[in-house]
């Protein structure tokens, strides 16, 4: 298994601090936000690891991370040209992931649990999804359940079906680079990850693990400042 960080976007929900580096680069807690995910990583046992981020601060991220000999691991980057979604910046990988299964983590996700159960609970094909109950589902894609089933995703709905947010953290198998190839933009203008796991879905394709333990992004002011309290809180 290889995996995939996903660092790009303008980060402009965090301006003025994004305004001379990327977002993934401000400090959570005593390191940079991008280490959070890249040691859940390795800490798996992953060695590989594809790095995708945006044309603004590439030599930034390249400067900070360097060949991956300080972290035990092997980096490649990746540059996302344009702001086209997450699906599109995982639809870069491709040629990296060369037909095996991959761990996919946003950059901003910030979370306490070791990811071993998780690993261990996927199959090895399809995808899986990490869900987890929250106080504020409208702002992230939320899981229908039947059951502990997932039956459908939703991005950011008014009234939602569940309080169970779809967490950035995603394992695929290689059958994910033709599902985003068949995607059509959204109304944002995007290839969205939540039509990626949908197609899963529909396919029977899709198992889900509750992600125990604390969890947030850091993409807003709101969750930047959680996230450094959480972490500095441990």
């Amino acid at each position: 298994m290889k995996g995939i960080v996903l660092a790009g976007g303008t980060g402009s929900r965090l301006f003025p601090l994004t305004k001379v580096t990327n977002k993934h680069l401000l400090p959570v807690g005593n390191k940079p936000m991008i280490y959070h995910p890249i040691e859940k990583m390795i800490e798996v046992g992953i060695e590989e690891i594809l790095i995708v981020t945006g044309t603004d601060h590439m030599g930034d991220v390249v400067t900070l991370l360097g060949s991956g000999k300080d972290f035990g691991c092997k980096f490649t980057y990746k540059v996302q040209d344009e702001a086209g979604g997450i699906a599109q910046a995982l639809g870069l990988a491709e040629n990296f992931a060369s037909d095996e299964q991959v761990l996919v983590i946003l950059g901003d996700n910030i979370f306490k649990q070791s990811l071993e159960n998780a690993v261990s609970n996927y199959p090895g094909t399809g995808a899986q999804i990490l869900i987890q109950r929250v106080h504020d589902p409208q702002r992230y894609g939320v899981a229908e359940l039947d059951g502990d089933r997932v039956i459908s995703i939703e991005e950011k709905p008014e009234s939602p079906k569940s309080n169970y947010a779809v967490t950035g953290i995603y394992f695929y198998d290689s059958k994910v680079f033709e599902c985003i190839k068949t995607l059509k933009p959204s109304g944002r203008g995007e290839l969205e990850i939540t039509d990626v796991n949908n197609l899963y879905i529909s396919q029977g394709e899709m198992v889900s693990s509750i992600l125990e333990g604390w969890w947030t992004d850091a993409g807003t002011p709101e969750s930047y400042k959680h996230a450094n309290k959480l972490v500095l809180g441990e």
